[in-house]
Parts: structure tokens; C-alpha cells; sequence
């Protein structure tokens, strides 16, 4: 029976290396990053999550915030990573859009890459969602790229097909990505 246990443990440990070799080579854990969201009181009400997929091609955002206006709101990913400017948030630039792309997910000439699906605030200003995009967080064309990029919580919903925005209104809340 010893000689069982030993031949069976042998022909493993040698099965063993030329199993890990059918594995994929490794591979680099995905690429994470959080950061508060601000109101344009400068008051942090919330947070983001990005985490960029298994093969980078899909990016997951989650969004966990409070006291927003009930209802729907546009969010999108702008341009250059600042929230300073806390009364508009205009210092975010327009959407990233390396394509040159139409605005909007409904858009036959879009969507940019800034686009993203509408969030809801539920009646007590509470937003827990998660959402995905196909821009990615590093590499070319990523959202850290070397002048970062931020989220922007709108007032109103995107209607997705409206230029520039989606009629998404004023932009009440953000978060940097750096």
C-alpha cells in the first residue's frame, strides 16, 4: 500500500508541472482605484470604484453616493482629473473622446468615451449603482492617463442623443481619476 501512496504522489508531483504549464501565463491582477466623489459644496458624499476587467477591454464603475435630487443623472467621464473648481466643476473639460465620437449611447455616430448609462437617486438622494464601460482605466487612451480624468455626476438625465451632453444639465458632483 506504501508503494501505492508513493508511485500515486510521484506520478502527481511529475503531472503537477505539466499541468501548471495548460495555465495561462500569469497574468497581472486587474487594475483598481477609488476615489471620494465631491458635491459644489466641496463636501465628499461618496465614493467610486473602477476596476478594469479580466482583459482590460471592459472597465466596472461603481458608484456609492448620497445627497443627490432624487430622480435620474447623466454621468459621464471628462477629460482632465480636477474637481477644484467645486461651483461647476467646469475644470474637468468636455467628455473624453479620443474618436472624435458623437454624444450619445442612442447616437448612430456615438457613443463618445466618456458616455455611460444613467444612475438613479433614490427619494432620500441615495445612488448605489454599478455600471460598465469600455474605456479603459490604464494604458492608451486609459483615464489615468497623464492629466487624469474625472466622473461627473450630472443634474438631469442623458437623453443620449442630445449634443454636447445629452441635455444632462449642470454638473453637481465629482470624483478624480488620477
Amino acid at each position: 500500500m506504501r508503494q501505492f501512496v508513493l508511485a500515486s504522489a510521484l506520478a502527481f508531483g511529475l503531472a503537477a508541472p505539466a499541468l501548471a504549464q495548460d495555465k495561462p501565463a500569469d497574468q497581472a491582477a486587474p487594475t483598481t482605484y477609488d476615489a471620494p466623489i465631491v458635491n459644489n459644496k466641496g463636501e465628499t458624499i461618496g465614493k467610486i470604484a473602477l476596476r478594469d476587467g479580466a482583459n482590460t477591454l471592459v472597465m466596472r464603475v461603481t458608484i456609492q453616493a448620497g445627497g443627490l435630487p432624487p430622480g435620474w443623472h447623466g454621468i459621464h467621464f471628462h477629460a482632465i482629473g480636477s474637481c477644484a473648481d467645486t461651483d461647476k466643476f467646469q475644470e474637468s473639460k468636455a467628455h473624453v473622446n479620443h474618436d472624435n465620437a458623437k454624444h450619445g449611447l442612442l447616437n448612430a455616430e456615438g457613443p463618445d468615451e466618456g458616455d455611460l448609462p444613467n444612475v438613479f437617486a433614490n427619494a432620500d438622494g441615495s445612488v448605489n449603482a454599478e455600471v460598465s464601460s469600455d474605456t479603459p482605466l490604464t494604458g492608451e487612451g486609459g483615464l489615468k492617463d497623464n492629466d487624469g480624468s474625472a466622473l461627473i455626476i450630472h443634474a438631469n438625465e442623458d437623453d443620449h442623443a442630445t449634443q454636447p451632453i445629452g441635455n444632462a444639465g449642470a454638473r453637481i458632483a465629482c470624483a478624480v481619476i488620477k
